[in-house]
């Protein structure tokens, strides 16, 4: 798996439904399409703007309830919103 830019990775969450919320870290809440309701969908990043190595980015994924391989389609972008949350639906994470 290759490094992502933290910048990168920030911007592909956001567009797929994550808020960012700034504290000692970058905090990103996954909000429903349906109907905008927070989740228990939570993953967050530091202010280094760094790259994000392999290790980093499975653990996001893992707070995301995705494959590695999954987390990076979402955020490189093939993985679309609605296909993410048929993926939560289908893992009981989101109803």
């Amino acid at each position: 798996m290759a490094n992502r830019k933290q910048r990168d990775v920030e911007a592909g969450l956001r567009k797929k439904g994550f808020e960012q919320r700034t504290n000692d870290h970058q905090f990103f809440v996954y909000y429903r399409a349906s109907d905008q309701k927070k989740t228990s969908i939570r993953t967050k990043t530091s202010h280094g703007g760094s790259d994000l190595g392999p290790v980093l980015l499975g653990l996001m994924a893992k707070q995301c309830g995705l494959s590695k391989e999954q987390f990076l389609d979402l955020v490189d972008c093939p993985l679309s919103r609605e296909a993410y949350e048929e993926i939560l639906r289908t893992a009981k994470l989101i109803v």
